[in-house]
């Protein structure tokens, strides 16, 4: 019976997980262009900033690679932008699941 028992709560736990694990692409797409993301960066093409595939791979296989980026997209740190020191924007929500979504979908680029 425990076994029983083991096995059915790790299926209800696997089946609330998978929600969270579901980008919503046209989302994180809306907020980065609303943030004027793109204006540095692009899906593939370096720009002033790093393209977002060359953001996924540099965080690829990192335990904490979500919270490092959602840390950079909410606290404005210095970055150096030919040779320029500058503040980098803030994304333009105070929800932190549009946040997190977007950072979801960048790494999974």
């Amino acid at each position: 019976m425990t076994r029983e028992l083991s096995v059915l709560a790790m299926a209800i736990a696997a089946c609330v997980a998978l929600p969270a694990l579901a980008v919503d692409a046209d989302a994180a797409q809306a907020l980065a262009k609303k943030s004027n993301c793109m204006k540095c960066h692009s899906v593939s093409a370096t720009k002033d900033g790093p393209s977002f595939k060359e953001t996924a791979a540099k965080y690829k296989g990192q335990a904490d690679a979500e919270q490092k980026l959602i840390t950079h997209l909410t606290t404005s740190p210095k970055i150096k932008i030919d040779g320029k020191e500058e503040e980098h924007t803030n994304v333009k929500t105070t929800d932190a699941n549009e946040t997190r979504n977007l950072v979801q979908w960048i790494l999974a680029q």
